[in-house]
């Protein structure tokens, strides 16, 4: 298996990540990228309430030459939950045409676009037939009916995150795969609720970001499903049950992805995170992999990596889902979670646009990238 990671603006004092890809080389396969001020799974990468970085398009051209030289692929992001009334129009046929248009002359195009939209998809496969059309994870697309509704369009998956831990139905869908030349990914560091039924609302707010930062909006009301609920601290458990696999149980996917994707878009530390899925192994606190880590909402107690029980992998990889009548992760959380005395919780807002382990200039947190 090898890693696709996602790119991020440079911060004044942060490690450029095309240098942390070219030290992971062996390792990486793919970037994945959004394209400057278009709306994707995060807010856009060079403007905020209106004021444009005009620096970060030069930035990003530079990097995908150095990435291109480095022999890596390039994954094209067009993966917004929405493109309101332009979804279907000769505007956006156009906006992609022209991206991947200037792209082809800047770094002989892009190997990869991922998108949600099946307009999307058509429109690349129509005027860029060998770039490859990949399936956002935020698509959800999870069986081998999801696939098939759509494989006149698309060239490869993401697996809906919920069946990470089904190894079984995922040997199911590789199989089904390799018998029609489609490709599947895993995201391997989600951190978003399992199931979660305020993802369709996030997505849009994310898809709309601009707008909605530009507007008076309330403020006596968290506004991300996860955050909220996370408030009270015996809801916990719930981050045990939900889709991420640790790098120290990566091995158990080997024959099924290709390609492993790491959520890195957002992420303060993308260095630590693709060390661990490179080596296998962590020490530390286990959130601080994921994306987002939910580390405040923990805090004085951290999740401990090195204390997960030896049976963890087998029991969480073949239980049959029934969170609510099983008490097996609230036994195991008993065991990771360490007290450090910290100061308590953020929480709300402030938790989301302020986290540093989780926030990166323009964006929120949010596995949207996915």
């Amino acid at each position: 298996m090898e890693f696709a990671v996602g790119y991020q603006l440079p911060g004044e004092d942060d490690e450029p990540i095309v240098d942390v890809v070219g030290e992971y080389l062996d390792d990486i396969a793919e970037v994945y990228f959004p394209w400057a001020d278009m709306p994707s799974g995060r807010a856009p990468l060079a403007t905020r309430a209106g004021y444009t970085d005009w620096t970060a398009q030069r930035q990003l051209e530079a990097d995908l030459v150095r990435l291109r030289e480095m022999g890596v692929k390039l994954d094209l992001l067009f993966n917004s939950a929405c493109y309101g009334g332009n979804a279907i129009s000769r505007w956006l046929e156009n906006k992609v045409r022209s991206v991947l248009d200037y792209l082809e002359a800047l770094v002989d195009g892009v190997d990869i676009v991922t998108t949600t939209s099946p307009f999307v998809a058509r429109t690349v496969q129509k005027y860029h037939p060998r770039v490859e059309v990949r399936a956002s994870i935020n698509m959800r697309i999870g069986t081998i009916k999801g696939m098939v509704y759509l494989a006149d369009v698309f060239d490869s998956y993401h697996v809906q995150r919920e069946f990470n831990r089904d190894l079984e139905h995922l040997r199911e869908l590789r199989l089904w795969a390799d018998e029609n030349d489609k490709r599947l990914v895993m995201l391997a560091n989600s951190g978003c609720m399992i199931h979660c039924s305020g993802q369709s609302f996030h997505d849009c707010m994310v898809a709309h970001e601009q707008e909605i930062d530009e507007t008076l909006n309330v403020t006596d009301w968290v506004a991300h499903t996860c955050w909220r609920y996370l408030q009270e601290p015996e809801r916990r458990v719930c981050v045990l049950q939900n889709t991420w696999v640790r790098p120290e149980d990566l091995h158990h996917y080997e024959g099924l992805f290709p390609v492993v994707k790491l959520a890195t878009r957002m992420h303060a530390r993308p260095r630590m995170v693709i060390d661990a899925y490179v080596n296998r192994r962590f020490h530390g606190n286990l959130l601080d992999l994921m994306e987002p880590g939910f580390g405040p909402a923990f805090a004085p107690s951290i999740i401990d990596n090195t204390r997960f029980p030896d049976d963890w992998f087998e029991r969480t990889s073949t239980c049959d889902r029934r969170c609510h009548a099983c008490d097996y992760c609230a036994q195991v959380l008993e065991q990771v979670l360490v007290d450090f005395g910290l100061p308590g919780p953020c929480t709300g807002e402030a938790v989301d646009r302020g986290s540093g382990a989780q926030r990166r200039g323009a964006g929120r947190t949010a596995d949207s990238d996915h």
